[in-house]
């Protein structure tokens, strides 16, 4: 097992505000208990100066929020609920791609979901959470089911402003393979997209690719040259497969390799100039992957929780060093290039998305908050999104509004700035990130 390494900065305490702020929050906290405001972004802009505006793969999203793929987006009356709550953006159940006769290399991905468990865990280095095991993977229906799926839900999210985007796992070499399953890419997208554009026109439709968290601990990834191949050439061969059309998110797994490589990866992701051959944005990153823990007959399964959050935090914060100190030896500050993130990875509270935001995240993927037992929630009714999004928002000591407000009065950013800009400005300003967060810790 890796060492598990802690981040550096974390926003410790409560958020430093003023009192107009503190009464408003507490106030609207007891308020909304029954119900969010609507429209949410103008109602937040309006009392708290906030703008939740930002963006993901490039396309604008009314707020950062929106739920990672699994098995909470594999039906139409989820994808509803979820437009209905407010959530800024959806990703579907991943899809295992195939090709033209119907094969599929990652077949083994392609398993229903048989139960889930949803149950508080410890993590390793302290602190309690919450983590969801299943044996399922990805969508084990047809492409046909997962096209009309699809459609259903973009229409649902046109109406109402809220991105759907696909997810797939295509063809990954693994072992002695040197060849890639290229029809697979092929075939696949071109069909994703024929049903995009029927809904959204021409513009391109952004594309998660999914690294499996359970590649962890198949043979697939035991090499590190092999993942890194992964990385290199999946980006071209999505791109290629419907030229100017796509674009593509790679979603970064957490390997069962130290901190180090996952920088290497990172970094290695970072590398291609603009083009086919680089990703359009990342995802980043998902479950930790215990090999030795069984469930349901099944030993090694994902899993998530405090270790999960600490790690990324940690892995992308190096990372941020790393490219830091790179630009001040070679003193070519504007051409840093940092490609958008999309976080994922123990979000449960507002405070845990503005430490991924710190660390240049322009939105927050989750899962697990949207299955967590309905006493864990302020609010009495409602459907589990609309409690998350309640609880991420106004929560007075751990809420992302009471955190933004705090974070704009420290680093000094714009009235008008929004959360893209926001995510930008702590990419580009890691080294004044680190310096002014710790005076307040140590304050």
């Amino acid at each position: 097992m890796w060492e598990l390494l802690p981040p550096r900065v974390r926003l410790v305490g409560a958020p430093c505000l003023n009192e107009r702020n503190t009464r408003q929050l507490a106030q609207d906290f007891d308020k909304f208990r029954n119900g969010l405001p609507r429209p949410l972004e103008a109602y937040i802009l309006a009392t708290y100066g906030v703008d939740l505006a930002t963006e993901y793969a490039g396309l604008p999203v009314k707020n950062p929020f929106g739920k990672a793929s699994g098995q909470l987006s594999l039906a139409a009356h989820q994808i509803e609920r979820d437009a209905a709550a407010g959530l800024g953006f959806v990703i579907l159940k991943t899809l295992v791609a195939q090709d033209p006769s119907g094969r599929q290399s990652m077949r083994e991905w392609a398993i229903p979901e048989t139960r889930m468990l949803v149950e508080p865990i410890h993590g390793r280095m302290g602190g309690e959470g919450w983590t969801v095991t299943w044996k399922g993977r990805g969508w084990f229906d047809s492409f046909v089911a997962y096209r009309h799926l699809f459609g259903q839900a973009l229409n649902v999210g046109q109406a109402s402003n809220m991105l759907v985007v696909p997810s797939v796992n295509y063809h990954l070499p693994g072992g002695k393979e040197t060849f890639w399953k290229q029809e697979e890419y092929t075939f696949t997208t071109l069909r994703l997209f024929e049903t995009w554009s029927e809904v959204c026109g021409d513009r391109p439709m952004p594309l998660e690719k999914d690294f499996s968290p359970t590649l962890a601990g198949n043979e697939r990834a035991t090499q590190q040259a092999k993942i890194a191949e992964w990385l290199q050439s999946v980006p071209g061969l999505i791109h290629r497969a419907a030229p100017g059309k796509v674009w593509v998110g790679l979603k970064v797994f957490n390997t069962l390799f130290d901190d180090h490589f996952q920088v290497q990866m990172l970094d290695g992701v970072h590398g291609p100039p603009a083009g086919d051959d680089r990703a359009d944005f990342l995802v980043y990153a998902n479950r930790l992957f215990d090999p030795a823990k069984e469930f349901e007959g099944k030993l090694g399964v994902a899993y998530g929780g405090p270790d999960l959050s600490h790690r990324n935090l940690a892995v992308l914060e190096k990372f941020l060093s790393v490219r830091s100190d790179a630009d001040a030896r070679t003193r070519q500050r504007d051409l840093v290039d940092h490609l958008p993130i999309s976080a994922s990875g123990d979000i449960h509270s507002g405070r845990i998305a503005a430490e991924y935001l710190l660390r240049g995240a322009s939105s927050f993927q989750m899962h697990t908050i949207f299955q967590l037992p309905n006493g864990q929630f302020s609010m009495p009714t409602g459907s589990k999104t609309e409690r998350a999004l309640h609880r991420l928002l106004f929560h007075p000591q751990d809420g992302f509004i009471p955190w933004l407000l705090d974070l704009k009065e420290t680093f000094g950013w714009k009235q008008e700035m929004n959360i893209q800009q926001m995510a930008k400005w702590c990419q580009n300003n890691w080294k004044n990130v680190e310096e002014l967060t710790s005076e307040k810790q140590n304050a």
